[in-house]
């Protein structure tokens, strides 16, 4: 469980870190301002642009809460199913949505080419705009950044169902922990109990 919740959590940092950037763009009751895209632009691009060590160790991390859960679920008890099920089923739809949308974002960022741009390069014959028309890109620079915002208070949300599923699970076993060594401490006392009746039952007899 430590695996999960701290692979979880570090994933869930830095989808906070992005939260300054994505409030204006989703929650502000304000316009957003121009230049607030170009902020988050400038942003993203430079997250796309670290050195290949920073999404080896996101990915690595990534891969270890994958690997946390599916071992929890060797030889699986009843609580394993229904809590370590669904908190696998939670992380595979983070997983697909960090690999679908924002994956596929930082690269439409870094490359800075937005919807009519591409087409305009699949009219030219080039090979890219092709390929961007192919997969059905026509948004244009604000909606693709609202989009990667949204898709970052998506997975929030994945995670935060992740770690609440453990932590229902932690609940749950310890709960039946308590109840078992209360059974057993009243079974215990009854037992005795009934031993010392017994005992004081052979002495009267012995009296008589």
């Amino acid at each position: 469980m430590k695996i999960i919740i701290t692979a979880t959590s570090f994933f869930l940092g830095l989808i906070f870190s992005l939260f300054p950037y994505d409030y204006p763009i989703l929650w502000s009751t304000t316009p957003t301002p121009a230049t607030h895209f170009d902020y988050f632009e400038s942003h993203l691009r430079f997250l796309h642009a670290s050195p290949p060590l920073i999404p080896r160790i996101l990915h690595i991390v990534i891969f270890l809460g994958l690997l946390g859960l599916i071992m929890k679920l060797y030889k699986p008890s009843e609580s394993n199913m229904l809590f370590d099920g669904a908190s696998l089923v939670l992380y595979m739809c983070g997983i697909t949505v960090y690999i679908a949308n924002i994956v596929k974002g930082l690269r439409l960022v870094s490359g800075g080419v937005y919807g009519d741009e591409l087409v305009k390069g699949a009219a030219n014959g080039g090979g890219e705009g092709d390929e961007g028309v192919e997969q059905g890109q026509i948004l244009g620079r604000e909606d693709s950044l609202k989009v990667l915002a949204a898709s970052n208070t998506i997975l929030a949300l994945v995670l935060v169902g992740v770690l609440v599923l453990q932590a229902g699970q932690w609940y749950a076993e310890r709960k039946e922990a308590q109840e078992v060594e209360s059974f057993s401490t009243s079974s215990s006392k009854k037992g005795g109990s009934e031993k010392s009746e017994a005992q004081e039952g052979g002495s009267k007899k012995k009296r008589n």
